[in-house]
């Protein structure tokens, strides 16, 4: 069964209300690993050591984070210059993450319609992604659609729970292999193999 690692990045957690759910979902599964970074390394001295050894050890691997200015956290950002170095995770010797997967699990004030060709941002979410995509694609791993989740800002309570029920769905069906890889890779966000049936079910 893969073990699914999370990298997650937020500065302030204890504002985010929708974060401190999807990561007490995370926090208590099987198999599953959560590696804080503003808790752990609140100095910004990252243990490059340490989280290389936690990357070698898991197959799937998570960046959770808000989507701050098109991008994460600028500690998360340390983490992968300074972790993914060269002669380790790419280049001509780094082959330590070859055919790992990678996924991004992100929260966005902004709306589905925000993020859309002609919406307030212009682009799409999986187009300011991109640079995460190509950084996993040098380290030779796959990078999955993202799971999103939009609109936290106006988000009422009941509807963060369902999203950290469907986060749960999601991580307990990629533990178990049960969605077809060329399906993951197909889709447009990991959201959409969670159904409310799924939901409703765990």
């Amino acid at each position: 069964m893969p073990r699914i690692l999370i990298v997650f990045a937020h500065p302030l957690l204890e504002k985010s209300r929708v974060q401190q759910v999807l990561l007490a979902v995370a926090s208590g599964m099987p198999d599953v690993t959560v590696t804080d970074l503003y808790e752990r390394y609140p100095d910004f001295n990252i243990d490059i050591d340490r989280e290389q050894e936690l990357l070698a050890g898991h197959d799937i691997i998570v960046w959770q984070h808000p989507l701050y200015w098109y991008s994460c956290p600028a500690l998360l950002k340390q983490w992968i210059d300074l972790v993914l170095e060269h002669g380790w995770a790419y280049g001509r010797h780094g082959h330590a993450l070859e055919g790992k997967k990678i996924f991004s699990a992100i929260t966005s004030g902004g709306s589905t319609d925000a993020y859309q060709e002609g919406g307030f941002n212009k682009y799409t979410i999986r187009e300011y992604l991109r640079p995460f995509e190509r950084t996993a694609e040098l380290c030779r791993t796959s990078y999955w659609p993202p799971f999103w989740v939009p609109g936290v800002h106006r988000m009422a309570q009941g509807d963060m729970e369902a999203w950290g029920i469907r986060y749960y769905a999601l991580l307990t069906a990629l533990r178990k292999g049960s969605i077809p890889e060329e399906d993951i890779e197909r889709s447009v966000l990991l959201n959409d193999f969670v159904s409310f049936n799924q939901m409703t079910s765990i």
